[in-house]
């Protein structure tokens, strides 16, 4: 008899393992199908039913249908806005070409009397707008000698050439311009060069991706890779910063295969009201040692995900990101159809959790630090307080998504409140992931790098497209003076010149 309970004790527990398998196995299946055929947004549906169950119903309990509605003129910020208007504001900085439309001096002439006729007054009829397509030509530098008369008849003669400015590199057609273009289309359009090549073409000249590639390799090497080692010491001496990763295929890497991953990493500044700095760094692992090395000497708070890794780093506060939290209880949701019909599931409440922080930050983003500091540890703390007592409530299965979700916020509650110290601070890593998503948006198209050399080119370029556009320049006008000013900056011994090519310097 106890041989027979103690087999089917352990027949129970083969079933129960194999029932947690299966739902495990199922919840798998459904998340693989709703990120390849589902919508890929992750908002929250509102819900259709008055009376729907919510963790946070502030809106259903404080409404008032009495309640006035507000006029135009009270809505702080409102202003409507002519569409004419908008269209000026828009045309105001382009070059205008005027067509005149005559009457044919043989037809000027009244139709009654035969008078002459005089003009007595214009109107603009209306405004298109025209594309002028790009032109080659070539650009000859001419050198000026000159000598002195008086000279002329001596032992020594005197003679002079003027000065010309140092080309972008030696031997080469490349310009500044052509340069900065070929980077532009690649790095901000996202177009490879075997697609510029026949660009190129289009225009009457044949120029190959191969040495587009080199151009873009070496203009990298001699003139950006000091900008950005410039950067990074300004990146390193703020207080506040953003990190992500994320895989690169490389082909030619001594050691590794093919097919093995390396890593772009990402650091960029956080809100702290100073000049923003974005800045790629292309590396062969996903180890933490790499950011150890490149943040070497920061000391702030530094905003990334869970990867493990960013704990080599010790004198640094770690602030976990609440939208990574929340994304993976939206994993955990389920796919059913109408979810107003039944209560809320324990996903659902702790992706509602998530959603309130979000609520109440926005309504604090128009506060200085110091306020908004306050404002967090008065409206946040209690939902952060709720939220922790409910997670240590919850039993869940382990390896479903609900289960991932949970042990991902209890193994990470020793950063997620760390945004709490400092009015700075986001509650987010947002900043990190939007900034890295130009680069992940243009892997899609050239899929691979070719050598580590390519690869760390376009993480200097990207750096400076992305700190460009933050610092709201004209991305290709800013390659292009880079590149023009660059070849003549004496940068080894001033490196105070580098700042006056800095994105935010008067002169750039």
């Amino acid at each position: 008899m106890d041989e027979r309970d103690t087999t089917i004790k352990q027949l129970e527990s083969t079933i129960k393992s194999l029932e947690q398998q299966v739902n495990n196995l199922t919840e798998m299946i459904l998340l693989l199908r709703k990120e390849k055929f589902g919508s890929s947004s992750e908002k929250t549906p509102k819900p259709v039913l008055s009376g729907q169950i919510c963790l946070f119903n502030e809106a259903e309990v404080e409404a008032d249908p009495n309640a006035p509605e507000p006029v135009v003129k009270d809505v702080h910020g409102y202003k409507r806005h002519n569409p004419k208007s908008r269209r000026e504001e828009r045309l105001k900085d382009l070059p205008v070409k005027e067509i005149l439309c005559e009457i044919h001096e043989d037809d000027q002439n009244c139709l009654r009397c035969n008078t002459l006729l005089r003009p007595i007054g214009r109107e603009t009829v209306r405004e298109e707008l025209e594309y002028i397509p790009a032109k080659l030509q070539i650009i000859r530098y001419v050198r000026m000698a000159y000598e002195c008369p008086q000279c002329k008849h001596t032992d020594t003669p005197y003679i002079e050439k003027a000065l010309t400015p140092s080309p972008l590199m030696a031997h080469s057609l490349a310009s500044p311009s052509t340069v900065a273009h070929v980077m532009y289309q690649k790095y901000v359009n996202a177009m490879p060069l075997y697609r510029q090549e026949k660009d190129w073409e289009q225009l009457g000249f044949a120029l190959s991706r191969a040495t587009m590639a080199n151009w873009i390799i070496r203009c990298s090497q001699d003139y950006l890779n000091p900008i950005i080692t410039h950067l990074r010491e300004k990146l390193r001496q703020r207080e506040i910063l953003h990190c992500d990763e994320t895989p690169v295929q490389v082909l030619k890497v001594e050691g590794k295969k093919p097919q093995s991953k390396s890593t772009m990493w990402l650091y960029r500044t956080g809100n702290d009201e100073k000049p923003p700095i974005i800045l790629y760094d292309y590396q062969k692992s996903k180890s933490g040692e790499n950011a150890l090395n490149y943040l070497k000497g920061f000391n702030g708070f530094l905003h990334s995900d869970g990867y493990a890794g960013y704990n080599r780093l010790k004198d640094v506060t770690r602030c976990g990101c609440w939208a990574h939290l929340r994304r993976k209880f939206v994993e955990a949701v389920p796919t059913d159809k109408r979810p107003e019909k039944r209560p809320p599931t324990p996903a659902e409440i702790g992706r509602d959790y998530c959603n309130r922080l979000f609520k109440i930050e926005e309504t604090l983003s128009g506060l200085t630090p110091d306020e908004r500091y306050l404002k967090r540890l008065e409206l946040e703390k209690p939902v952060l307080e709720a939220f922790w007592c409910w997670i240590d409530s919850l039993n869940v299965l382990q390896g479903s998504a609900l289960g991932k979700a949970v042990i991902y916020a209890r193994n990470q509650k020793r950063y997620m409140e760390n945004y709490l110290l400092d009015g700075r601070c986001s509650l987010s890593n947002n900043l990190a992931e939007n900034s890295i998503r130009p680069f992940t948006v243009g892997r899609k198209n050239w899929l691979f790098s070719d050598t580590p050399k390519g690869a760390s080119a376009s993480a200097a370029i990207y750096s400076l497209v992305e700190t460009a556009k933050a610092n709201g320049l004209n991305v290709y006008a800013y390659l292009n003076h880079l590149l023009l000013y660059m070849p003549d900056v004496d940068y080894l011994n001033d490196p105070d010149e580098l700042d006056d090519l800095l994105p935010w310097s008067e002169r750039v």
